[in-house]
C-alpha cells in the first residue's frame, strides 16, 4: 500500500491522531476539485441516465442554494430517506457545500424507527421518495421538522423545486472537524446510535481507500450496497469522487443485473459482502460475462467463505479480493487487505489503513501479545468523535480516543489482523470457547451448504451448545453428513451439536448482515426461553 505522508496533530479538542499532510479541508472542496480536474466526465451513472462532473455540481450548487434560502442554516440536520440514485448523492455533496448535517436513513425502516431518528437529531427537513410517504410521522410527532420535500408525486415540496437554479447563496465556512453526516447504527442492542462523521474522518477514510487501492480517474465503482449505509456512501460514492473517477448506481442488488452492468459498464471496482459474490457465482451464465476490467473486489461484514474465494479466482482470475475491515464508528475502513494478498492471508481482514492503531486487549483492558486473542480497540483519524447527543454511549464506546469495537480478534506476528467473531456471538461450550466464524468457514466448502450461520443454543450441562442454521441445495439436507464433515476438520467441541435447515436465505439487515438476533428466536422454544 503507498499512502501519502502523515504526521500528528490534535482534533476534537484532545484527541491526539496520525492525519494526512495533503488533504481537502472538507467534503466540498473534495468534490469542487474533482470538477475542476474533468468536468466533463461522468460522475454518476444509472440505468441509462449519466450525469458529468460539471452538471452534477450545478445541480448541487442549486439544491444547496436553495435549502439556505427556505431558511436553513449551518449545524442543522437535513434526513433522507431515499434509495440509491441521483437525488441522494445530490443532497449529500449540498448539505456539505451548504453546511449542513446530513442524515441518510435506511429505507427499510418503519415510521416508528424513523420517528425516532427524526427526533433523536432534530431533523430540519427530510427528502424522501414518494414510495416511502406511507412510513413518515405525522407532523405533530416531529416537531422540530420544517421542511418536507418528495422526490416523486406528494403532497410536499417537489424535489425538483430544489433542484431548479437559484440566486446565489453565501455558503458557511466549514471547518474540517466539523460534522458533516450522521450515521445511526443498526441498533440490534438497544437504540440506535447517530456516528458523528466529521469532513475530517470521512476524507481521511476516502484517501485510505483510494490509495490501498490504486483507485485512479479510469476507475468506474460500481455501487450495489445501500447509499445510505457507511459502506455505500464513504467506500464507494466518496471514494469514487476523490480518486475522480465513475459511479454506476445500482438501484437494488440482483445477480444477474449486477452482472450485466459490471460487463455493460466495464466496472472495475465493487465492495459487497461475501454473500452478493456467492450469489454472483450461482448464476449459470456467470463464465459468459465479459468481467476482464473487474480488478478490484472489496467485501467486508462478514469473512468470505474459502469456497468462495477459490471459486472467484478459478472463474475470474484477473479479479483482487480484499477484505475492508472497519464499521460506522470508523467511517468504514480500519484495515484493508493489501492488493494480491488473499492467497497467503485468506483469514486477515487486513493490515490497518494509514494513521489507524489497533490494539487487542484482555478483559482486564490489557493489552496482549501478538497472536494472542482479544477485543479490539481502535484509534486513529477516521474513527469518531462520539455518537450525537449520547453522553452514556460515548462513556461506554470510547476510552482515550479508542472505540470499543466489541469484536474479538488478533494481531499476528507480520501485522495482519484476524476477527474471530463478535464478543457477544462467540460460543462458550463446558469452557471452550468456539468461534462462529471458524464453523463457518468449515461448512461454507461442503459442496450441499450454499450459506450457514452459526449461533449458541443455551445448554443446562454445558453452558452453550453449537447450533448451525444451513441453506442447502435441493436435496442436500443431511444433518449427519454435514457433522461428519465438520468432525474431521473441527475440534469436536466445535461441531455443530444440532443443525437447522432453512428453504429461504438466511435472515440479513439491509446492508446485507446476518441476524443472528433473529436467528436466536429461531431455536427450539425451551431454548428460546433459556437465552432470555
Amino acid at each position: 500500500m503507498a499512502y501519502p505522508q502523515t504526521r500528528h496533530e490534535v482534533h476534537y479538542g484532545s484527541r491526539m491522531v496520525r492525519a494526512f499532510v495533503d488533504r481537502p479541508p472538507y467534503i466540498d472542496a473534495m468534490f469542487r476539485a474533482a470538477v475542476a480536474a474533468a468536468p466533463e466526465r461522468d460522475a454518476i451513472v444509472m440505468d441509462a441516465e449519466r450525469m458529468s462532473y460539471a452538471a452534477l455540481d450545478a445541480r448541487v450548487e442549486a439544491v444547496a442554494a436553495n435549502l439556505v434560502a427556505r431558511g436553513l442554516g449551518k449545524g442543522d440536520r437535513i434526513a433522507l430517506l431515499l434509495e440509491n440514485g441521483f437525488a441522494f448523492l445530490e443532497c449529500v455533496l449540498a448539505a456539505a457545500r451548504a453546511g449542513l448535517i446530513v442524515v441518510p436513513m435506511n429505507t427499510r425502516q418503519r415510521r416508528p424507527e424513523i420517528e425516532f431518528v427524526l427526533n433523536q437529531c432534530r431533523a430540519a427537513a427530510l427528502v424522501y421518495d414518494a414510495d416511502h410517504a406511507a412510513n413518515l410521522p405525522a407532523e405533530d410527532e416531529v416537531p422540530d421538522l420544517r421542511m418536507r420535500c418528495v422526490v416523486g408525486q406528494g403532497p410536499d415540496v417537489p424535489y425538483e423545486d430544489l433542484a431548479r437554479p437559484a440566486a446565489a447563496a453565501s455558503f458557511p465556512q466549514v471547518a474540517e472537524d466539523d460534522v458533516f453526516c450522521l450515521l445511526y447504527t443498526s441498533g440490534t442492542t438497544g437504540r440506535p446510535k447517530g456516528a458523528k462523521l466529521t469532513h475530517f474522518s470521512t476524507i481521511h477514510s476516502t484517501i485510505n481507500y483510494a490509495s490501498a487501492l490504486a483507485l485512479t480517474p479510469a476507475d468506474v465503482g460500481l455501487l450495489a450496497v445501500p447509499a445510505s449505509h457507511v459502506t455505500g456512501l464513504v467506500a464507494v460514492l466518496l471514494t469514487m469522487i476523490r480518486a475522480g473517477g465513475t459511479t454506476v448506481m445500482l438501484p437494488a442488488f440482483k445477480a444477474r443485473h449486477f452482472l450485466e452492468v459490471v460487463a455493460r459498464e466495464k466496472a472495475t471496482f465493487t465492495i459487497m459482502v461475501p454473500a452478493m459474490y456467492n450469489l454472483c457465482l450461482l448464476d449459470p451464465d456467470f463464465a459468459g460475462f465479459d468481467l476482464s476490467h473487474w480488478r478490484i473486489a472489496g467485501f467486508g461484514g462478514a469473512p468470505m467463505p474459502q469456497a468462495t474465494i477459490d471459486r472467484l479466482a478459478g472463474a475470474a482470475p484477473s479479479l483482487n479480493l480484499v477484505n475492508c475491515y472497519g464499521s460506522t464508528e470508523t467511517t468504514s475502513p480500519a484495515t484493508i487487505l493489501p492488493i494480491g494478498d488473499i492467497a497467503a492471508h485468506p483469514k486477515a481482514v487486513g493490515r490497518p489503513v494509514a494513521g489507524c492503531d489497533i490494539l487487542i486487549v484482555d478483559e482486564h483492558g490489557r493489552e496482549v501479545a501478538p497472536g494472542e486473542s482479544g477485543e479490539l480497540m481502535i484509534a486513529g483519524a477516521m474513527v469518531v468523535p462520539g455518537y450525537w447527543e449520547n453522553p452514556e454511549a460515548d462513556a461506554a464506546g470510547f476510552i482515550d480516543g479508542y472505540w470499543v469495537s466489541g469484536d474479538v480478534g488478533s494481531v499476528d506476528a507480520e501485522g495482519y489482523v484476524h476477527v474471530f467473531d463478535r464478543k457477544k456471538d462467540m460460543i462458550n461450550r463446558a469452557g471452550f470457547k468456539v468461534y462462529c466464524i471458524e464453523v463457518e468457514s468449515v461448512l461454507s466448502r461442503h459442496p450441499a451448504v450454499i450459506e450457514s450461520a452459526v449461533v449458541g443454543r443455551p445448554d443446562p450441562v454445558l453452558g452453550e451448545k453449537v447450533h448451525a442454521f444451513i441453506v442447502a441445495r435441493p436435496g442436500a439436507a443431511d444433518m449427519q453428513a454435514i457433522r461428519a464433515y465438520c468432525a474431521e476438520r473441527l475440534s469436536d467441541y466445535k461441531v455443530p451439536d444440532a443443525i437447522t435447515f432453512l428453504e429461504g436465505p438466511l435472515p440479513r439487515n439491509p446492508n446485507g448482515k446476518i441476524l443472528k438476533t433473529s436467528l436466536r428466536q429461531m431455536l427450539p422454544a425451551d431454548d428460546v426461553a433459556a437465552a432470555r
